[in-house]
């Protein structure tokens, strides 16, 4: 018997309008219920598991919550949410799942819970629009067709575990033949929507037009975009930095449903840092498995956690393929949420996997360079430079405080986190010195 709560939304793509240099796409505010099309989400609500020792009995009757083994559709990502997004999971979130179509369970899995420094800033529109929840990272499990789940509180802090805790387990959905996950917009021009961006030389990045904000009529920006100039040369005669566009597989390469995301765009003004993250969605996936690893992340930020798109502005998987995030524009300030109190006036550049322990592959700190100088230098940014920005307020600098970070840095730097793993953190040096070599810097 395959009993499952699905709470299943079909999603709908639109390819988006591109320009040299420019990236936009528009969107309808809220998924529509059309029948098959790609991914769907099923929620599921926990129950109290009664405690196993007398430690957790006298914690609370919330002490720990689950779902015992169970047949279920078909997902290839999990994560836990619940209601109150500024309530914090403190324990262990663990998952065993079963690959589809066979009698094989895989062991207990732990699901990362520290995730809540993710996500729009504090009084932001996206952050105050009454839709966020709290939330877990999202971990990449394959395709399954059962699952079981255990949430236990941690002892030692004395709390219940957070209301309303729900499991959400994600299909992706299949890629469609032309790179789509879903039908067109008619507002759109498919014809002129490519899958990837073709790298270009440092010539050509250079002669590219100057890049031009197009929000959509109906685009409702959280900030208005202002025209950014091309970088300016350092000094009279000399060519400004800016390194070689490298290759982009866009939203529509990846198979982005436009219908999922909200209606128009956010921007910041500028862009005068990187911030570097890994998604802890664990490494057992496959390069040719990254666009539905992605997919499943933009569900899941989108559906599950109540954000307006996908909250990183490009992701890079371990073979160095780069991707587009969140939807804007590529060469644009297009405001994230990614990391909390820091998202004005900065980009978040997304490494698929988990780098706490493992090295993180020569190739995915070699694109997130490339991506470095690239988008960096066309806002006259020097990766080996040093920035301040201003706090929207996070857990490790209140609201108004303005901090020096390098213009390359990672999210554990703007908050207390492990992110973006202390393998990948360690890398970061290597990268400021590629993506300055990258733009011409020596």
């Amino acid at each position: 018997m395959r009993g499952y709560l699905a709470s299943s939304i079909g999603v709908a793509c639109s390819a988006a309008l591109v320009l040299p240099l420019s990236l936009t796409s528009g969107a309808v505010a809220a998924p529509p219920q059309v029948p098959d099309l790609p991914g769907s989400t099923q929620s599921l609500p926990l129950a109290r598991i009664a405690a196993s020792d007398r430690s957790a009995r006298s914690l609370s009757q919330t002490a720990e919550q689950g779902l015992t083994e169970r047949d279920v559709g078909p997902f290839s990502m999990v994560g836990v949410v619940w209601d109150d997004v500024n309530a914090e999971l403190h324990g262990t979130v663990q998952v065993r799942t079963r690959a589809t179509g066979s009698q094989t369970w895989s062991g207990w899995q732990d699901v990362e819970t520290h995730n809540h420094e993710h996500g729009a800033d504090p009084g932001s529109a996206e952050g105050d629009s009454g839709k966020v929840r709290g939330s877990t990272a999202p971990l990449w499990v394959g395709e399954s067709d059962g699952v079981e789940v255990r949430v236990r509180a941690e002892a030692e802090h004395q709390a219940p575990l957070p209301a309303g805790l729900r499991l959400e387990l994600v299909n992706p959905g299949e890629e469609l033949a032309d790179g789509r996950s879903g039908a067109n917009r008619a507002d759109v021009a498919p014809s002129m929507s490519p899958t990837v961006l073709p790298a270009l030389s440092r010539s050509e990045t250079e002669a590219q037009p100057e890049d031009q904000p197009e929000v959509q009529p109906e685009a409702q920006a959280e900030v208005q975009p202002e025209v950014q100039p091309r970088a300016q040369p350092d000094a009279a005669g000399a060519k400004p930095y800016i390194g070689p566009r490298p290759r982009i597989i866009t939203r529509k390469g990846w198979g982005a449903s436009e219908s999922l995301r909200e209606k128009g765009f956010a921007y910041t003004k500028s862009v005068k840092a990187a911030f570097v993250h890994h998604t802890a969605t664990g490494n057992s996936y496959t390069c040719k498995q990254a666009p539905a690893v992605l997919r499943s992340i933009y569900r899941y930020h989108v559906v599950s956690s109540g954000w307006r798109d996908f909250g990183y502005n490009f992701a890079v998987d371990k073979c160095g393929n780069i991707y587009e995030g969140r939807a804007g524009g590529v060469a644009k300030a297009v405001l994230g949420a990614h990391t909390l109190g820091f998202n004005t006036n900065s980009m978040g550049i997304a490494v698929l996997g988990t780098y706490s322990s493992s090295t993180p592959p020569a190739a995915a700190v070699t694109a997130v360079a490339r991506l470095a100088a690239w988008k960096l230098g066309l806002f006259g940014a020097n990766p080996r430079g040093k920035v301040t920005l201003t706090s929207g307020g996070s857990g490790k600098y209140k609201k108004g405080k303005k901090v020096s970070f390098n213009v390359i840095s990672g999210h554990r730097d703007g908050f207390l986190t492990d992110c973006p793993g202390g393998r990948l953190y360690s890398k970061l040096g290597t990268a400021r010195t590629a993506s300055a070599r990258y733009q011409g810097r020596g």
